[in-house]
């Protein structure tokens, strides 16, 4: 695990949610240097499912050699941030870092989610950490420290992390989202960083996600806050990024991962948002007993089109290229085929040595043609002389050509539609 160097010793620290699981256990870490914590949560009263306290974390903050601030704060309230923020600096002189960790999560499908959920989510993820941050940031601004940490994941577009989980996703990206615009905002000033699991992080959240039997299948939350100390440890200049714990550990010589599972040598549960599909994910908790509470199938991947006369057309086209072609030629065509084994095709007559492909060329098509496949292979089955002369021809008009048959079927009508 990462040793303490003493860095943040006499350094404020604003936690948002750190009376239990990840927010506490970076609090902890940085109690051990000797840091000011101010506990921002909610809980003022033992809950039957969720261990800890604000009090009780204050309690082991400063058994370890920190000193602790518990604030009541739900991240939701404005002024009760404002309030917190006011008390740690009249008790410790500023707020050198600040921590948004609080989030709320709710892995159901759009139809599934109540508005009220869905506004939960929202308030305390995207709207709760754009309030704490802008509540810190005047204070922030006068540290030579100057950190603002989002437990939050990077900002990852595709699809299958929306389809199952939508309104959780859009919160949750709200978080990072605070870290692109911030950290550019006041770059040079204060450092913005999000950070997020490369696996599974064992809290008590995640006991209730994935049932009984998955603990086995994650790491501790010291992983965090050891990462989370080792960005503290960076310069303001390092902002704007988006850091995987595993990663960053790896940058401080940390080569033993297994001091941070609950299991070591046991299979690791891969975190949301890194590319890793639900459906695998699944499995591995299924393996050991967990009980996942989300389901999700792995999108099969498209077939690729049959297009039998269409795509041998083409082959003997490409095959028949060459730059004297392209020199008489210098045009790019785009086909249109419609019906049986249709799709979009271009001819690049003017990149050295020509190209045809499947798709959009590269470059703006100066032709683009319309047809059936059976009027293209009719059309185009004969020498490739021939098409090349038809080429030239529409090239030098410069015209987007829709062709259609003649109603009896027998010939081709050839309309010049848009002038280029």
């Amino acid at each position: 695990m990462l040793p303490n160097t003493g860095r943040l010793a006499g350094c404020t620290v604003f936690i948002t949610g750190a009376s239990r699981g990840i927010g506490k256990a970076i609090a902890l870490k940085a109690a051990k240097d000797g840091a000011n914590i101010v506990i921002a949560a909610k809980t003022t009263h033992p809950h039957p499912k969720l261990p800890g306290t604000i009090y009780t974390a204050a309690e082991e903050i400063e058994a370890v050699g920190g000193k602790a601030l518990p604030c009541i704060v739900d991240v939701r309230d404005e002024q009760q941030i404002s309030d917190a923020v006011e008390k740690a600096v009249e008790k410790f002189g500023g707020i050198d870092i600040l921590v948004n960790n609080a989030s709320a999560i709710s892995l159901t499908n759009t139809l599934e989610t109540p508005t009220k959920r869905m506004d939960l989510m929202m308030s305390v993820n995207t709207r709760g950490t754009y309030l704490a941050s802008k509540a810190c940031i005047p204070y922030l601004k006068k540290s030579k420290v100057a950190h603002i940490l989002n437990l939050s994941p990077p900002l990852n577009l595709n699809p299958i992390w929306f389809k199952q989980h939508c309104a959780y996703t859009i919160a949750k990206y709200g978080m990072s989202m605070c870290v692109l615009g911030m950290a550019e905002e006041f770059k040079g000033e204060i450092a913005v960083n999000a950070l997020w699991p490369k696996t599974a992080i064992h809290t008590a959240a995640m006991d209730m996600l994935g049932g009984s039997g998955i603990e086995s299948q994650c790491r501790k939350v010291d992983i965090i806050a050891d990462a989370a100390y080792a960005i503290f440890k960076k310069p303001k200049s390092f902002t704007g990024n988006f850091v995987i714990d595993e990663n960053i550990l790896k940058e401080e010589g940390i080569k033993n991962f297994d001091a941070y599972a609950i299991k070591p040598g046991h299979t690791l549960l891969p975190d949301f948002f890194l590319d890793e599909y639900p459906e695998p994910i699944t499995k591995k908790m299924e393996s050991t007993g967990a009980v996942p509470e989300f389901k999700e199938e792995k999108p099969q991947p498209q077939p690729k089109p049959h297009l039998g006369a269409v795509e041998e057309t083409f082959r003997i086209v490409k095959d028949s290229l060459s730059d004297d072609v392209v020199k008489a030629t210098q045009g790019i065509y785009l086909f249109e085929l419609s019906g049986e084994d249709g799709g979009t095709w271009f001819l690049d007559l003017k990149s050295k040595g020509g190209n045809v492909g499947y798709g959009e060329p590269s470059n703006r098509a100066d032709v683009v043609m319309s047809m059936s496949t059976d009027d293209f292979v009719k059309m185009f089955s004969g020498e490739f002389s021939s098409l090349l002369v038809y080429l030239i021809v529409q090239r030098k008009f410069s015209s987007d050509i829709l062709l259609y048959p003649f109603p009896n079927n027998q010939d081709l009508h050839m309309l010049a539609a848009v002038e280029s």
